[in-house]
């Protein structure tokens, strides 16, 4: 074992400033958030880097910019205090019987499709468990994994940050459906055309969006024209109070679609094979989660697919 660091006197409080570092890019707010001043905190800097042997840091305007080896010594900084926090936890999940607290984060979709029914089960299986859920894309539940702020995510890996910091069980695609008020003129049609479909306005996430550019791929692919889109928006609040408003049409997650059904909204009974690419279940690269977020993540997967090679869904 390359104990170097170690013997040369690296201590928690080293890592601990490194990763506030690697947030806030300013000495003053980690010293900030650490509770110490700032001239603790420059003294503990400067002793990271005579015993790590090189520069962590150097100046960059009014801030700090960590060196490569600072910015790598941060990233193992912030896993190492995820574990440290994550293992009190386990301790205290033991002592008292899988209570705690168990944080998840969900793109939209696989919130409905999955989280729904594992806290149904939990509530069962671990009555005492606090369960935080984060709703939020792939990037933002991404940052926030890395942060320690959520244990795991179902989402898809973000563009951000190299995939190697993450640990992915691939779970499967998320098919979309289409989305209209109750009475739509779409309705009185059992199988409406997607030309018919495609007269009325829609309504869709802003350009650049995962659902939004694959549903227009889908529609190029079938040859069809681009929806007229007078008004984007990532609310799905705003999108059903858009649809129950008039006769605008959105692609919304089956899974949440299948929710608001009933609601004054209704799924146009076609199939146009929309789908975003596939998403799974994200931790922290290497990570050992305390036992009642193990048992979550157990219940997240129930009925998922063995993971196995496949071509990306056609979008």
């Amino acid at each position: 074992m390359n104990d170097r660091l170690l013997r040369r006197g690296l201590k928690l409080g080293h890592l601990e400033l490194l990763a506030q570092l690697e947030q806030s890019g300013q000495l003053g707010a980690a010293a900030e958030a650490l509770g110490i001043a700032q001239p603790a905190a420059s003294r503990l800097l400067s002793e990271a880097e005579r015993i790590a042997g090189c520069a962590l840091r150097r100046r960059d305007g009014r801030g700090i910019r960590l060196t490569p080896e600072g910015a790598a010594l941060a990233r193992r900084a912030g896993r190492v205090l995820g574990e440290i926090g994550d293992a009190g936890r386990e301790l205290d999940e033991i002592a008292s019987g899988l209570s705690g607290e168990v944080r998840i984060g969900a793109v939209t979709g696989p919130a409905m499709d999955r989280v729904l029914p594992a806290l149904r089960r939990a509530r069962t299986e671990m009555p005492k468990l606090r369960v935080h859920v984060e709703n939020g894309d792939s990037e933002v539940l991404g940052e926030a994994l890395l942060e320690g702020r959520i244990d795991l995510a179902l989402a898809r890996l973000p563009h951000a940050h190299p995939a190697e910091r993450f640990d992915i069980r691939p779970i499967g695609p998320e098919p979309v459906a289409l989305v209209v008020r109750r009475g739509h003129p779409l309705l009185a049609d059992p199988a409406p055309t997607p030309e018919a479909i495609l007269a009325h306005d829609w309504v869709l996430p802003a350009r650049g969006t995962l659902l939004h550019d694959a549903v227009q791929r889908r529609l190029a692919r079938l040859g069809l024209p681009p929806p007229h889109v007078p008004v984007t928006t990532s609310s799905v609040l705003l999108t059903l109070a858009l649809v129950q408003d008039g006769d605008a049409v959105a692609p919304l997650a089956r899974a949440v679609a299948a929710h608001v059904a009933g609601a004054g909204c209704t799924v146009v009974p076609v199939d146009l094979g929309l789908s975003v690419a596939p998403y799974g279940l994200i931790t922290r690269a290497g990570a050992l989660l305390p036992v009642a977020a193990r048992r979550m993540a157990e219940l997240l997967l129930r009925d998922a697919p063995d993971p196995e090679p496949a071509a990306p869904p056609e979008m």
